[in-house]
């Protein structure tokens, strides 16, 4: 980033917020403004528009595929991440609905999962997890087989709030039943683990544009259509494709994913000396998640006697822009049900996710403002 602004940075301030957004990768900027001349019409249409459209978009699932490990047929793209997530969690459960309606999950998973089981009236078995919030195998199929036996199971590959990595080959061999992966934190940073019947991810988190998610159902899954289908080219999902956004999507994935190794381990150092400095220069905080075994570009941390949302705000006057895990649910007024099950602290707390062009210097900027922002915060309450 040096010293010039990039887009989107004009006045100087750091975004340092990717969990939620990636900037848009140059990749796919690229490709999309030249998509959108190209790639407009509908792909259902056989005239030379629509054909040109349909081997966009066919050429958009053979990239995704190539670059997680799938193959083209099992790629869906989606309105949004959240909708992948519903779709592959809920086409699982119908799959599956002679044999009942118990789902078995962690009880760290994303919302959106939470709330598609709440809609479809599911059976829902949390099972709890340990410290850093990683579920146990065994938990997760003693749940299973509680009472009248669950018919899915859903694990995330590593958790969007506090970035631990779950075991998700060990829970598909340990519950013996379909498993719903919500990938959309670790797609395209982290390889993705075996074994799972329908998977979630969403562009806008690895440098995609907003408003692009990747279904993933495997070949021979017991999945099933759970809402109204439709007669577009894809069955499993509905509406007009947006192909200038999928083949962008694709272009950035496949851009990151060949820079994920280099990007994955400088990210993972940057991230290893926050960890290190915030326990060394801020009193009363609790850094949470696993140290090692993590998304290599996130950590959270709370701060005792500091309100989140007023954290998050200080800096951001400072040009850091981070996000705040116990303000997620800040709309109703309660803490994060992350750090809930952790039994971590949920009030003064930060979630720092480094985007790509975050530099050393931008890192060590954050570490700098920090301390004295938690100090002034804790006056004003009388905790100084």
């Amino acid at each position: 980033m040096g010293t010039s602004p990039t887009p989107g940075d004009r006045d100087g301030s750091r975004d340092l917020d990717a969990a939620s957004s990636e900037p848009l990768h140059p990749a796919a900027r690229a490709v999309l403004l030249d998509a959108l001349d190209r790639g407009y019409a509908d792909p259902r249409r056989l005239h030379r528009q629509g054909r040109s459209a349909r081997l966009l978009l066919d050429n958009a699932r053979e990239v995704v595929a190539e670059s997680l490990k799938v193959r083209p047929d099992e790629v869906s793209f989606t309105g949004s991440g959240t909708e992948a997530v519903h779709r592959g969690l809920l086409g699982l459960l119908q799959g599956a609905q002679r044999h009942g309606r118990a789902v078995v999950l962690p009880a760290v998973e994303h919302s959106a999962v939470r709330h598609a089981l709440a809609w479809a009236q599911a059976e829902t078995r949390e099972v709890g997890v340990d410290a850093v919030g990683r579920v146990d195998p065994a938990s997760m199929r003693a749940a299973a087989a509680a009472g009248p036996p669950a018919v899915v199971a859903a694990v995330q590959a590593a958790n969007h709030e506090v970035g631990t990595v779950q075991p998700v080959a060990e829970v598909v061999e340990a519950v013996g039943l379909p498993v719903f992966m919500d990938a959309c934190a670790a797609a395209g940073r982290l390889p993705l683990p075996e074994g799972w019947a329908a998977a979630a991810a969403s562009a806008h988190k690895w440098g995609g544009p907003p408003g692009i998610g990747v279904l993933l159902v495997r070949k021979g899954a017991r999945w099933r259509q759970p809402f109204p289908g439709d007669d577009r080219v894809d069955e499993r999902v509905a509406g007009f494709e947006n192909v200038p956004g999928a083949l962008a999507a694709a272009a950035a994935l496949q851009a990151v994913v060949a820079e994920s190794t280099g990007t994955a381990a400088r990210q993972h150092a940057l991230i290893a000396r926050v960890r290190e400095q915030i326990a060394a220069t801020v009193p009363d905080v609790e850094i949470v998640g696993d140290p090692e075994a993590r998304l290599p570009h996130l950590v959270t941390f709370s701060c005792l006697y500091v309100d989140g949302e007023a954290l998050v705000t200080e800096l951001d006057r400072h040009g850091l822009g981070v996000a705040s895990g116990s303000a997620c649910a800040a709309s109703t007024l309660t803490p994060s049900h992350v750090l809930t099950a952790m039994g971590a602290l949920t009030h003064g707390n930060v979630r720092l996710s480094l985007t790509r062009e975050t530099t050393t210097a931008d890192v060590e900027r954050f570490l700098a403002v920090l301390p004295g922002v938690v100090t002034e915060l804790r006056a004003r309450v009388g905790m100084a």
